[in-house]
């Protein structure tokens, strides 16, 4: 078995924000669409330079800690497996912020009036410092609320329900 087939640990925290932040120099803007089959999702996007790229990615778990196994794909076969997450897709612009020693990622969504911040970290102990450009606009802490869920996003928007 290849050793990028095997999962690795996601350990991420999810805050929910009331807006979205004017963002601090070096903030890279990406495009992407997901779908789902569960527990697969499908990711296409495109980075601030314009290159597309496709993935795969098997997440299991919940809250703090999570399984995932990613992997790219080729166009061709995201193509062949997209008609199956029909239903549960959605679309948001995501800005990649590096902060100190870790990357902090906001999510506009495109049909859902909703801001979410991420930042992944190294271990579930590590203490998170929110910066100041952030701190302003955080609500509350939503990692163990699983509404917030891409997936879960993707099925209301399939189900039109507001948010």
């Amino acid at each position: 078995m290849d050793p990028a087939d095997l999962p690795s640990l996601e350990i991420e925290r999810k805050y929910l924000l009331d807006g979205l932040p004017s963002m601090p120099a070096g903030a890279q803007a990406h495009r992407m669409e997901q779908g789902y089959f569960d527990p697969v999702r499908l990711r296409r996007a495109a980075g601030p330079d314009g290159a597309v790229t496709c993935t795969h990615t098997v997440k299991t778990g919940a809250g703090l800690v999570r399984s995932e196994t990613e992997r790219e794909i080729s166009h061709e076969e995201f193509d062949t497996l997209w008609p199956r997450t029909a239903g549960r897709r959605l679309t948001k612009t995501r800005y990649r912020i590096n902060d100190a020693d870790l990357v902090w990622e906001i999510d506009t969504y495109d049909r859902i009036d909703l801001v979410l911040a991420e930042v992944e970290l190294p271990t579930p102990e590590t203490k998170v410092t929110i910066p100041p450009w952030l701190a302003p606009h955080i609500v509350r802490e939503v990692t163990d609320e699983p509404d917030y869920q891409n997936y879960e996003l993707a099925l209301r928007l399939s189900k039109k329900k507001k948010y």
